[in-house]
């Protein structure tokens, strides 16, 4: 594996058990502020959980590289779920991480195709196939 690739699968799983400390500890009610209105979940539980959850998948992506292909697709695949949340926090106009106005909000949510790209490429998923042989 790359180099770059390695520290991209390093950052990326460390910034996800950081995410999940957080979650548990000093940014709670930041997080809640992404916990759409229709969910049917305590806000408080579903931010702990899906902290436990960022923290599990974190360290596994930072500790089992030699399963970095399966723990980078369910990265991605957290990313994907956890999005509705980011567009309920634009949709009902939710202050949280500094995203205080419409514009910021709106940003924020072409940020998430980044991560899930990010986790794809830090799993190589993301690779350049070798130009085939010419049949003879």
């Amino acid at each position: 594996m790359s180099t770059l690739r390695t520290i991209a699968r390093l950052v990326l799983g460390a910034a996800m058990v950081g995410a999940g400390v957080g979650h548990l500890t000093v940014m709670r009610e930041e997080f809640q502020a992404q916990v759409p209105g229709w969910l049917p979940i305590d806000e408080d539980v579903t931010v702990l959980a899906s902290g436990v959850v960022e923290i599990a998948l974190g360290a596994a992506f930072v500790a089992l590289p030699r399963h970095k292909r399966l723990i980078g697709a369910a990265l991605a695949l957290f990313y994907v779920v956890v999005f509705p949340g980011n567009v309920a926090q634009y949709l009902e106009a939710k202050d949280g991480f500094g995203l205080d106005t419409d514009a910021k909000r709106l940003a924020r949510l072409f940020f998430q195709p980044v991560l899930v790209l990010w986790a794809l490429y830090g799993g190589g998923h993301l690779r350049r196939r070798a130009p085939e042989e010419p049949r003879r």
